[in-house]
């Protein structure tokens, strides 16, 4: 196995700066139920090395799918090689000189899901489709169950050594409803960071019952008229709006870059006094990130404190450049690729409100629900974004009334953060293992959340 001995005798044998290594071994199964018939079997397993130097101020970077030494060594002198060819041609950087990370962690888990019979894998599936079939209105039923264990360690020439594993499970269904000459499709998921024994603990019969009278009641459902409301958002659409809207704004490198709207504003008031938002590797229902993959270990990091702007995620690079300090948030979709700074867990902290007493002040407004939703478009120069929710409802009297179908959000984040007037005390935070957060080609696995929020004057499209 590789360790720091060679990471130290590759830098001084290449006389440079900085080498690090980044060690993964993936493991992952994915199985798809289309309509009751079993339409993908797939695991998925790679391992492999990757290898960074920085050569008087330029980095270069490289990968084997070996972890044999004499590969591992051929790769850095392929970075070590690259990185000259375009030293006079790059920006020069240099890294944040933190002290050095020594750890080794695993995500819980009881019951090894790689141990358990593909069949009985299967088998739940088909026993949620039969399940479904009970539902009339339901034209279409796609079910998914998913897995996967990623081990990484990390090796520098400072001398950290850290070693992490994340276990990740769960099912999604994507139902089509037919009522009455209206097709309506609605898509959920559950995931944890455990093992099989999370599967065990849901009763996914119920869970398939629900969302599919959910779909053919939404298929009858009326659209709300568009114009400006007083809302209620729930923790999967607060988590969603934070993530997409504001926090890819709070990323160092595309701050760097001149792309976000919070370039220059530390210190400015961005958002309502009842507004801390939060990105956190270690959150209850989350992805389980303690370090990053430059060995950074993952506090819990506020970008806004009390309304405030109080900094930006940062790997080591623009930590340095930024003047602020590392936050744990480099991060790579494997071994092959080069860090980028993403998001782990992204959430607003709780405040003090009842659900319920939210809605008895608002009186009457929109009561917006995450699950389902379809994503939308975001602007992190600007701010502006465009999300459709999932099925959602009236408030009429401070009393949840009428089902809707899902409803067009837009604004502008820094606005709509300025018009938050209450936040729940309910923090629920979630991920998925079905997908994640797309940039510069490379996707990793995030969670997010929040409490139950309040936004005056939302603006609501057809």
């Amino acid at each position: 196995m590789i360790d720091e001995n060679l990471v130290l005798k590759l830098r001084d044998e290449l006389n440079v700066e900085f080498v690090d290594v980044r060690i993964q071994d993936y493991y992952g199964e994915t199985l798809i139920l289309d309509n009751g018939v079993l339409r993908e079997s797939i695991i998925n397993r790679f391992q492999g090395v990757g290898v960074r130097v920085l050569v008087n101020g330029v980095v270069g970077y490289s990968s084997t799918n070996s972890l044999g030494e004499e590969s591992v060594r051929q790769a850095a002198l392929r970075a070590y090689k690259l990185a000259r060819t375009v030293i006079d041609h790059s920006v020069k950087v240099d890294y944040y000189r933190r002290p050095r990370s020594k750890d080794k962690l695993f995500s819980n888990y009881s019951v090894e899901a790689e141990n358990v019979d593909i069949s009985d894998k299967i088998d739940l599936l088909r026993t949620m489709y039969q399940t479904s079939r009970e539902i009339k209105e339901i034209s279409s039923v796609t079910l998914r169950f998913g897995y996967e264990r990623d081990h990484r360690i990390y090796l520098s020439s400072n001398g950290d050594h850290v070693e992490f594993t994340n276990r990740l499970i769960g099912i999604s269904a994507r139902l089509v409803a037919h009522v009455e000459g209206h097709y309506e499709t609605f898509y959920d998921h559950e995931s944890k960071v455990a093992g099989w024994e999370f599967i065990k603990l849901v009763n996914w019969e119920d869970w398939i019952k629900g969302r599919c009278k959910l779909v053919s009641e939404t298929a009858k459902a009326p659209h709300a008229k568009p114009g400006r409301y007083d809302v209620i958002l729930d923790n999967d659409i607060v988590g969603l709006m934070l993530h997409e809207a504001f926090g890819h704004a709070s990323e160092g490198d595309i701050v760097l870059a001149g792309g976000s709207i919070l370039g220059g504003r530390i210190g400015e008031k961005v958002a309502s006094d009842l507004v801390s938002i939060v990105d956190d590797g270690l959150i209850t229902g989350g992805i389980f990130l303690p370090y990053d993959d430059e060995g950074t270990p993952k506090k819990k990091t506020y970008t806004v404190k009390n309304g405030v702007l109080n900094g930006f995620l940062h790997s080591l690079v623009t930590a340095k450049v930024l003047g602020g300090e590392p936050t744990g948030n480099a991060r790579v979709m494997s071994y092959r690729h080069p860090l980028l700074v993403r998001q782990t867990n992204t959430y607003m902290e709780p405040g003090d409100w009842k659900v319920d007493e939210m809605m008895k002040d608002l009186r009457r407004g929109l009561y917006i629900r995450g699950r389902g939703a379809l994503g939308g478009q975001v602007n992190p120069l600007t701010g502006a974004f465009t999300f459709t929710s999932g099925p959602s409802y009236i408030i009429e009297d401070g009393e949840v009334t009428r089902l809707i179908k899902g409803v067009m959000l837009s604004g502008l984040i820094l606005e709509t953060l300025q018009k938050v007037d209450a936040v729940g005390r309910d923090l629920i935070v979630r991920t998925s293992v079905f997908g994640g957060c797309g940039k510069d080609g490379q996707m990793v696995r995030v969670g997010d959340g929040g409490p139950h929020v309040r936004v005056r004057g939302f603006t609501i499209g057809g």
